[in-house]
């Protein structure tokens, strides 16, 4: 009888994870930003028409409105929402962490960044351009940053792009974020900011400078999410799907961007798969 016992005993130990993962109350479903009630989102919160923190403490900008649509799109209203300023630095650390529930902040997909983050999307394909001051006319292309001092952001690839896949020899300048590279170069600590035509588009306006338009490269904006997260990335992918054929993604572009001059895709961009 006693063996009976302990045998029960080691079976209802090995089931109950089971049933457990299997309802839903732990495993992957439990860390899933799909399912939720509410998200915690984050976003940039000092880039124009990206993603900008006002005075008031709210966020605006394509970014945030493309999140509060596939939210929306999961269940969760713009009212249980909660966005926070996550810069490019912090952004795997925040996602596994769980200090946010899904990241759409110009966030690029990387063959590197995908080991440790699984992305919906892409939203958006942008491609890497520069901005210069308006006396810079010698530059017209990225072979001509050679010695110019570019920005270098923390967490950020772009400046990878020009010097290690185009082995263009210019000299990188670490700076926290990409406001504060705009800063620097107005003050002419730096020669060129090089980056995605959409971060540059938000803050050229208004802003000393002129941009080359010479783009070199493909810039695939992906919504972050929690490594193995596979059922939140399909949502989101349903999500983004019904924002192009509804229209929603030319409207938010056109909204935020079609003053630019620059020029919109408003198809669907093809998905890189939920990894």
């Amino acid at each position: 009888m006693r063996g009976t016992r302990a045998t029960a005993a080691v079976l209802t130990a090995a089931t109950v994870p089971a049933l457990l993962a299997a309802c839903g109350l732990g495993g992957a479903e439990e860390t899933s930003a799909a399912g939720r009630d509410s998200l915690v989102i984050g976003v940039k919160g000092d880039q124009p028409a990206l993603g900008v923190k006002r005075p008031d403490g709210t966020y605006e900008g394509f970014d945030v409105d493309v999140a509060t649509y596939i939210a929306g799109k999961m269940g969760v209203p713009k009212s249980r929402i909660t966005f926070r300023t996550t810069n490019s630095s912090v952004r795997e650390e925040a996602l596994a962490k769980g200090t946010v529930d899904m990241i759409v902040a110009t966030y690029s997909i990387t063959a590197k960044r995908r080991m440790k983050v699984t992305f919906g999307g892409p939203y958006y394909v942008a491609h890497q351009d520069t901005f210069v001051r308006a006396d810079a006319t010698s530059i017209k292309n990225v072979r001509d940053l050679k010695d110019r001092r570019i920005c270098q952001v923390t967490g950020s690839n772009s400046w990878r792009r020009v010097i290690e896949e185009r082995k263009v020899a210019a000299k990188p300048v670490t700076v926290g974020t990409y406001g504060a590279c705009m800063d620097a170069l107005a003050a002419g600590r730096l020669d060129a900011v090089s980056t995605d035509d959409l971060i540059l588009a938000g803050f050229a306006a208004g802003r000393p400078g002129r941009m080359i338009n010479a783009p070199f490269t493909d810039e695939k904006y992906g919504v972050g999410l929690k490594k193995g997260d596979l059922k939140g990335c399909e949502e989101v992918n349903r999500a983004i799907t019904g924002m192009y054929q509804d229209g929603t993604a030319e409207r938010l572009l056109n909204k935020w961007f079609g003053r630019s001059g620059l020029k919109l895709t408003t198809s669907v961009p093809q998905f890189e798969g939920c990894t």
